[in-house]
């Protein structure tokens, strides 16, 4: 028996394997248990396993890996399409199997512990700036049905806030003045905590030449490099740099058929994250763009007269992101003069 791709189908505890030969026939159907997994593919030659990119699933990578077995993960949405029958782990792990086998498949790069570790810090503050900002928008909804309007400005809602606890205004009750009291210690508290993970995000982009270098692009700073550094692993998983703005949702959905092509908004796959911080950072340099006059900016200057400027941003935001490719794979540094001709 000489197995040359194995799909595995990953779970909490209990794992499938599904394994064909170099002639596609089927070889190997086996359930394994978490602490068995390991040992299983210990004693197997070498071969190609197929993952679909889920939680655990760069940890298996990497023993796998280090077990000598070359390993491909794959979006799960690609993978859906082979299977043949009702969804169940048996039947998810041959899809798998024959997935990883395409040559057209495209595949998720894998990542280090350290930017795991790194994406890890970034997943925590998006949660604590999330739980700010609902925090900020429920004060101001209860403060408006006393009467209090405080503009979206978050900077206004603290300075509105210490008025309160203050007792400058004397609309409020003792009950109200006391909830208000314990929500603005706990949108300092998050204040606290979120500067805290910032300072992390700085310290990792100032000790990491790959941050530093595709820091120097407009519209991309400490938190935008260090999330694109955590979440690109292998950076030959992309050919060009339109890839890489397609993986990350920044080139326009087609619905073409009959010769006739149409295009649509934006795709907004892959990580939504880091389309979003790469957008917000295309929409600062486009506040800066009227007073310069070096070639990006006249680019950007023309895009605004015959475009909406939230397609400039995201037309910038996609610029960017193959700029960013272009960097990280030829290891170059960037040159504005150079990159900021191209239309």
């Amino acid at each position: 028996m000489q197995i040359v791709r194995i799909g595995l189908d990953l779970a909490k505890y209990v794992y499938e394997v599904h394994g064909v030969d170099a002639e596609e026939q089927v070889v190997l159907r086996k359930t394994l248990r978490r602490d068995a997994v390991a040992t299983f593919f210990a004693d197997l030659p070498p071969c190609l396993v197929g993952m679909e990119a889920c939680s655990g699933a760069h940890y298996w990578a990497k023993v796998l890996s280090d077990l000598g077995h070359e390993v491909r993960l794959m979006s799960p949405q690609f993978v859906t399409t082979y299977v043949k029958s009702n969804k169940s782990d048996r039947n998810d792990a041959e899809a798998i199997c024959e997935a990883v086998g395409r040559p057209s498949m495209r595949f998720v790069p894998q990542k280090s512990g350290d930017q795991l570790a790194l994406q890890a810090v970034h997943r925590i503050r998006q949660r604590l700036v999330s739980d700010r900002t609902r925090l900020v928008n429920q004060i101001r909804g209860l403060l408006a049905e006393h009467g209090i309007a405080i503009a979206r400005d978050i900077s206004r809602l603290r300075s509105a806030l210490t008025k309160i606890v203050n007792g400058d205004d004397a609309g409020l009750g003792a009950l109200m003045r006391d909830l208000v009291r314990e929500i603005r210690e706990e949108l300092a508290d998050l204040d606290r905590r979120i500067a805290s993970y910032n300072r992390r995000l700085r310290e990792f982009f100032r000790t990491d030449e790959m941050c530093r270098r595709i820091g120097r692009i407009e519209g991309i700073g400490p938190v935008t490099a260090t999330a694109l550094v955590a979440s690109v692993g292998d950076r030959t998983c992309f050919k060009n740099g339109r890839e890489f703005a397609a993986w990350l949702g920044l080139v326009p959905r087609q619905r073409s058929s009959g010769g006739k092509a149409r295009l649509l908004g934006i795709s907004k796959r892959g990580d939504r994250y880091i389309r979003t911080l790469m957008i917000h950072g295309a929409r600062a340099v486009l506040g800066k763009a009227g007073s310069k006059q070096d070639a990006r900016s006249q680019w950007i200057g023309r895009m605004r007269e015959r475009r909406h400027p939230n397609v400039v941003a995201v037309a910038l935001a996609n610029k960017n992101a193959r700029i960013v490719w272009s960097v990280l794979a030829s290891g170059n540094a960037y040159q504005p003069a150079r990159t900021a001709l191209a239309a």
